[in-house]
């Protein structure tokens, strides 16, 4: 992981409008990104009233259409955020009923429906609609990939217990028995421990700003991608600020 600013000029998003979704460059970027959402795709239909037998079929279907549908060779750069352009995709391909050719031809990859189906099971009974959820599992993507990468970062540079231990301060939590009891464990100062625990919070926010780059095209977009990620991880009633 590159610590900094973004490079927005190599994005996913961007390499995908660059080649029209024709290279083969800008369909593996198009499949990282599928890949990523899908899940949130999976609630967006989900809440849209299907049943859970024929949301996993149309949600793949609706990635295996995606990955091979010409009009990304004439999408405008302009709806330069991923997100919203998926969901549009969507929502157009559900209207269109293609319950019964949801997937045709080999699929960009598999859904476990039954886990799938457990993971909805949890999720909170609200009133939220289908873009609301959509947003809020996307969002929740977006922390999850974070951690996932930092994790990866500091197991290959052989740190995976001091990110074990700091991890619950990403999420605001407090320490037991503080950074003292960390130092002590792994044989650090508390000092060291501190500076380490700010470092990870830094490079947190770096790698969520980095991932948000990835889908959206112009630079100046990533700020309001990262206030809409926030009002989307609120409880439903103080999402009114928006």
């Amino acid at each position: 992981m590159i610590e900094g600013s973004p490079r927005f000029e190599t994005t996913c998003w961007s390499v995908v409008l660059a080649a029209g979704g024709d290279s083969s460059r800008a369909k593996e970027a198009l499949s990282t990104l599928c890949k990523t959402y899908w899940y949130p795709v999976y609630t967006f239909i989900r809440r849209w009233g299907h049943a859970p037998e024929d949301a996993a079929d149309l949600t793949q279907g609706f990635f295996t259409e995606l990955l091979r549908r010409k009009d990304l060779e004439t999408v405008d750069p302009a709806r330069g955020r991923f997100r919203s352009f998926l969901m549009a995709c969507c929502r157009n391909y559900l209207c269109k009923d293609r319950r019964h050719a949801a997937v045709r031809g080999p699929a960009p990859f598999s859904i476990d429906a039954v886990d799938a189906e457990q993971r909805y099971c949890i999720e909170p009974a609200d009133m939220l609609t289908p873009e609301q959820v959509f947003d809020h599992r996307w969002a929740l993507s977006i922390l999850e990939r974070a951690l996932d990468s930092l994790r990866d970062d500091y197991r290959r540079s052989g740190k995976s217990s001091l990110f074990d231990r700091l991890e619950p301060t990403l999420a605001g939590e407090s320490l037991p028995g503080g950074l003292r009891a960390v130092a002590d464990t792994l044989g650090m100062s508390k000092g060291a421990v501190q500076v380490a625990a700010h470092r990870l919070r830094h490079r947190y926010r770096d790698t969520i700003r980095n991932l948000i780059a990835e889908t959206v095209d112009d630079p100046a977009a990533v700020d309001d991608e990262l206030r809409d990620l926030f009002i989307a991880l609120m409880p439903p009633d103080a999402r009114n600020i928006r």
